[in-house]
Parts: structure tokens; C-alpha cells; sequence
């Protein structure tokens, strides 16, 4: 069972709004300064995904990459070694 997960779709060059929009209900747009378009946004299910991938495709979007993101927050604390303290480095 495919449940939600956010994605970042890579395509090279700077993707105009005009191409773009079908997708920007579910998707954040962001042109980085090395010429590449990075789409983030929730997938729900399979067909989503593909439905967006049929679109960018139909519009001669060279797609870099798609990837699952991984945002669940790592927390590390630091490990200092102070004298007369004992602490771990922990990470959750």
C-alpha cells in the first residue's frame, strides 16, 4: 500500500509557471542557480505520481531525478567531553 510521502522531482532548466501549472496545487517550484527546477510536494498514491511524470514527460521536461524526501527530524546532541560530566551523543 503506497501511502503519502513527499517527493522532489528534478528537471533541468528553468520551468515557466506556464508549464508548470497543472502541478502547482500539490507542488512548491524552485529555481536553483544551476539551471535545474526542483518540484516539492505530496504524492498519495502510485497514480499521482505517475500522473505527474505523464505530464511533465507530454511537455518535454528532461527529468533529472525524482526521489522520496526523508523529513523526519534527526536531533543530535552534541558530545562534549567536560571534566566531572558524563554525556552521550543520542540521536533519535
Amino acid at each position: 500500500m503506497f501511502e503519502r510521502t513527499t517527493y522532489e522531482i528534478v528537471i533541468r532548466g528553468r520551468a515557466t509557471t506556464r508549464l508548470l501549472r497543472p502541478l502547482l496545487d500539490d507542488f512548491v517550484c524552485d529555481h536553483t542557480c544551476d539551471g535545474v527546477t526542483r518540484l516539492i510536494g505530496e504524492v498519495h498514491d502510485s497514480a499521482h505520481l505517475h500522473g505527474v511524470v505523464a505530464h511533465l514527460t507530454s511537455v518535454n521536461a528532461q527529468l533529472i531525478s525524482i526521489a522520496p524526501l526523508d523529513l523526519s527530524p534527526t536531533t543530535v546532541t552534541p558530545f562534549t567531553n567536560t571534566p566531572g560530566t558524563q554525556q552521550e551523543r543520542t540521536t533519535t
